[in-house]
Order: C-alpha cells, then sequence, then structure tokens
C-alpha cells in the first residue's frame, strides 16, 4: 500500500492530466479511424474524423447516458455510433429522420415520396476505382447535398428498397458508397441512443496504399 501510495502521490499530475483526457474524449470530443470505404468519396480510407460528441448531447461520460439534450441529428449529417446491430462504432450519414418514409429505386432515393435529384460529378485518389470502376453523382434532397459513388459492374441488391417508416426515436442511416455499405439497408433502423457524435471535419489522414504517408490535403479538410 505505501508503495502504491508513493506512486500516486509522484504521478497524481500525470494520472489527473489522463483521467481529464479521457474523460474529455468520452464526453466532449475524439478522433475517429475510418478504416473501411463505406462513406466513399467524402471520407476516404485511412481519415481519421474529428467526432463532436457534444452536437447533439452531454453525456456522463463513459456512457451513452445523456444529461442534457441539446439537438437531434438532421438529414445530411455524418453521425458516429457505437451500432449494437453491427456490433460496432459505425460512421454514416443520416438520411430518413423519424416519421419519414424512405425508399430507393435503382440507386435513386425517394423520401416522403419526392425523388432526389443526382448530377453527375467525378472524383480522383479512391484507389477501390482500380479494381471496382465507379462512377459519382451528387445526390441533392432539400438542404442535403453530397456526393455518393456507385459501383459500375457490382450494384449493390440492396439498390432497391422499401418504402419503409422511421419509427419514433430511431434514424435511417446510408453510407455514401452506396454498393459498398453496412447500413439501414442491412442492420435496419438505428435508435437515437446509440449515435454519439457527429462529425464535419478531417483530422488528418493517413494513405494506407502508400506506406501511410500523410494526405497534407486532408487535413482539416470539411466533410460535406
Amino acid at each position: 500500500m505505501r508503495t502504491l501510495a508513493k506512486f500516486l502521490t509522484r504521478n497524481k499530475g500525470f494520472l489527473t492530466f489522463m483521467l481529464c483526457m479521457i474523460m474529455f474524449r468520452s464526453a466532449v470530443a475524439d478522433w475517429n479511424v475510418v478504416p473501411t470505404g463505406s462513406m466513399q468519396p467524402t471520407i476516404k480510407i485511412g481519415d481519421r474524423i474529428f467526432v463532436d460528441k457534444a452536437a447533439y448531447d452531454i453525456r456522463l461520460p463513459l456512457t451513452h447516458i445523456s444529461l442534457l439534450h441539446l439537438a437531434d441529428p438532421r438529414r445530411g449529417d455524418i453521425v458516429v455510433l457505437d451500432s449494437h446491430a453491427a456490433n460496432e462504432r459505425l460512421v454514416k450519414r443520416v438520411i430518413g429522420l423519424p416519421g419519414d418514409e424512405v425508399a430507393m429505386r435503382g440507386n435513386v432515393l425517394y423520401i416522403n415520396g419526392h425523388a432526389a435529384s443526382y448530377v453527375t460529378s467525378s472524383y480522383d485518389g479512391i484507389h477501390d476505382d482500380l479494381q471496382n470502376p465507379a462512377h459519382y453523382e451528387i445526390e441533392h434532397y432539400g438542404d442535403m447535398r453530397h456526393a455518393i459513388r456507385l459501383s459500375a459492374n457490382w450494384p449493390s441488391p440492396a439498390s432497391n428498397f422499401g418504402p419503409v417508416k422511421v419509427p419514433a426515436g430511431q434514424y435511417l442511416l446510408l453510407g455514401d458508397d452506396r454498393d459498398n455499405s453496412m447500413d439501414s439497408r442491412y442492420l435496419g433502423f438505428f435508435p437515437r441512443g446509440e449515435i454519439v457524435g457527429r462529425s464535419r471535419y478531417v483530422a488528418a489522414s493517413l494513405d494506407p496504399q502508400h506506406h501511410y504517408l500523410p494526405r497534407g490535403d486532408r487535413f482539416g479538410a470539411a466533410l460535406d
């Protein structure tokens, strides 16, 4: 016990700092490594995204217990969630809000009976395009506007689904890489309580295809 007491006394400054850092990352802000391509081209494989954990709730540190409700996710938000259905942390885009009716026909999104509009676009530096060619569209519905990736050769069997109505307290989330995303089309709706934060910026980015060298142009990049 004396040895432990001496250790705590000698290192109380460091231990206090570490405890504060853990609490801060748990309840206020954190970063999240994105190892998969389900949000390409918006988020590239190897991006470290900044996660605002106080965007929607002030939570009890190290828990999902909300102490103060600040806001609810909006359509188009990129959210980070601890998914029970997927048994892992996910990064997806909010598409369907509680009460919405959502459907998809040939990768064309319909919300409450109205189709999103699409404009052809192009993106460079997506390594998956070498093995799985794709084309890109800007998807626009209301205030929501972002890029999506569509496989040229292997369209997802879930490119047609619904219509489904989003239950109260839940959200329909999709990946921007529509033919390569495990999202609400496979996992169902996601409860509000599983959403732990919102991401709007890339904190840093390392390119796994080039010896994890930094992508300088991605540091601080905004996520649309």
